[in-house]
């Protein structure tokens, strides 16, 4: 029966011992449905894509050969029901059960990803989330020194000595949270607890949790007090005092008198940023601003990179 595309259902007689031989169903993409009773022989149903129920009817002396039910080459191109999954046997009440657990193809990809359960981000891109110092372009001389203090942070970085974050600034488009975000994902994979949050939509959402203090206590306060902080385009935002004071003073307060490092991406050199938090669609007020700058420059190196506008 093999690539009998058209084969939807099979049964054989219940009294019936039949084994179903090496690759005997292989690549029936349209089987659904078979009861038998018997042995499966190798790639019996390897590339039954669509197969949904196996019933052995006498499971004495059953037995299920390598690759049997094997479907997916790679997780990437899964045809199974449910993406990287496999059907797998258990016997129950004198019926072989069939459940869908992970392929191997799948492990595979949970063990590698299983690093971003250390991280938390906010309207932040996915490919954000996946960045690898390794896929780091290195063509544009202007990033060797943000590249070079990248490494340095992240070879001598250690949870209970104090190292400086950065305030990394430049123009549009050159990579900057990617920079940032690949180093800290490698400090993720070491099992450091890592967040990234984009700060214009960060203050919106946070504002408009108003009324659920429970929520917006947590997300306030996990920020507040995460062990690696980035705070990516910051400057962006409108200013207001709440937002200024409130939160992105609190924020940096604790962080520097914890000695959290922090991490900021901008368009806006540092005295371009003290400019900008000092304005208010109410008052300019260059005391809380200065305030806001000094812990910034406690916590922080600053670089000015200035490179190519890669999403032209």
């Amino acid at each position: 029966f093999k690539s009998c595309t058209n084969l939807k259902k099979v049964q054989f007689p219940a009294n019936t011992f039949c084994d179903i031989k090496d690759a005997a169903f292989q690549n029936c993409s349209n089987l659904e449905n078979i009861r038998f009773s018997g042995k499966v022989g190798k790639d019996a149903f390897n590339g039954c894509t669509n197969l949904k129920k196996v019933i052995i009817s006498n499971t004495q002396g059953y037995s299920i050969s390598d690759r049997a039910f094997k479907n997916c080459k790679n997780l990437t191109n899964c045809q199974n029901e449910v993406k990287g999954h496999i059907y797998y046997p258990n016997y129950e009440e004198n019926n072989l059960a069939f459940y869908y657990v992970p392929c191997k193809y799948q492990k595979e990809f949970e063990e590698k990803t299983k690093y971003q359960e250390n991280i938390y981000t906010f309207d932040i891109p996915k490919e954000i989330k996946n960045a690898k110092m390794k896929d780091i372009y290195t063509d544009d001389p202007n990033r060797f020194e943000t590249i070079k203090w990248l490494k340095n942070f992240l070879d001598n970085y250690q949870k209970d000595k104090f190292i400086k974050g950065l305030y990394l600034t430049g123009n549009f488009g050159t990579g900057k949270t990617y920079l940032i975000s690949a180093m800290l994902n490698e400090l993720a994979k070491k099992g450091s607890k890592i967040a990234i949050i984009y700060f214009p939509e960060f203050l919106r959402s946070l504002k408009a949790s108003f009324n659920d203090d429970e929520s917006y206590n947590n997300t306030f306060n996990y920020i507040k007090k995460i062990e690696l902080l980035l705070i990516d385009d910051i400057g962006a935002e409108t200013t207001t005092p709440w937002g200024r004071d409130e939160i992105l003073g609190t924020i940096l307060q604790y962080r520097m008198q914890q000695q959290l490092p922090t991490f900021f991406t901008s368009n806006l050199n540092i005295k371009e940023l003290e400019e900008h938090l000092s304005t208010t669609s109410k008052n300019i007020d260059l005391v809380k601003s200065r305030r806001i700058i000094e812990r910034i420059k406690y916590l922080t190196d600053q670089i000015i990179m200035i490179s190519e506008n890669k999403r032209k």
